[in-house]
């Protein structure tokens, strides 16, 4: 039993224990080119919240993990079979539900894990602030802890070398062989600012990609991902300790 991950622990563990921090994963249910599973943002954000919470909680953080949400926002992807969409209004209202909770047992630190590029909260963050103003509302993005150039050869942004390379290491088991993959080979738009990114547009996915991949898995290794793994991990274990120790009355310098 690992006393930091709730679905582990107990009422008899858990019912006189101080709580600073409660941290979300979520993930998204998603095809990852042909060779990873529906389920990789899952797996990734699970095991990194897993092992970052462990290492915070040996350090002295007082945290815990809850449940992963296994959807995330999915709308230019409605065409893909088995890909599952929760829109972001389904997204605000879980939040909202989940911080109510955690406000009336005396949580006053919570933080969203994000493991999807699809889903953003930081607007609903905003909003969320002015229901629950005595509450520290935060997000992050694990994919974006670490450079990714200083571990990973090939760019991409899904199913990719990194991905890949943490899956093979993560869960080797789910990995299809590189012979099976598709080349990640991923169009880009037209109009060159959607590309630059200072300005945005949705993707329709079946039109960029035609395996669902976007980036060359061809040169991932299980050793990359364990190095990248651990990087990521000592970052996110770092937040964790900080958000566990922070006077949220004091946050400024």
């Amino acid at each position: 039993m690992r006393s930091y991950i709730l679905a582990e622990t107990n009422w008899k563990t858990l019912q006189n224990k101080e709580i600073e921090l409660v941290v979300l994963p979520w993930g998204a249910t998603e095809a990852h080119n042909y060779h990873l599973p529906y389920g990789t943002d899952n797996y990734e954000t699970e095991r990194i919240a897993a092992e970052a919470a462990k290492r915070a909680v040996e350090y002295g953080a007082r945290l815990m993990v809850l449940p992963a949400i296994p959807f995330g926002v999915n709308t230019g992807q409605l065409d893909i079979r088995f890909d599952i969409n929760m829109n972001p209004s389904t997204q605000f209202t879980i939040l909202k539900d989940i911080a109510a909770s955690l406000e009336r047992h005396g949580v006053r630190k919570f933080l969203i894990l994000n493991g999807h590029g699809g889903n953003d909260f930081r607007q609903m963050i905003r909003e969320l602030g002015t229901l629950y103003s005595r509450m520290f509302i935060s997000t992050c993005d694990w994919f974006r802890s670490v450079e990714i150039s200083r571990y990973f050869e090939k760019e991409g942004g899904h199913a990719d070398e990194m991905e890949t390379s943490l899956m093979q290491y993560l869960v080797p088991e789910l990995v299809l062989p590189l012979s099976e993959a598709g080349k990640g080979q991923a169009k880009k738009f037209r109009i060159n600012a959607f590309n630059e990114k200072w300005a945005w547009a949705e993707r329709k996915w079946s039109q960029v990609t035609a395996d669902t991949g976007v980036g060359d898995p061809s040169a991932a290794t299980p050793e990359k991902g364990a190095q990248y793994f651990e990087a990521v991990v000592i970052k996110i274990s770092r937040l964790f300790i900080e958000l566990s120790e922070a006077d949220i009355d004091d946050m400024y310098v």
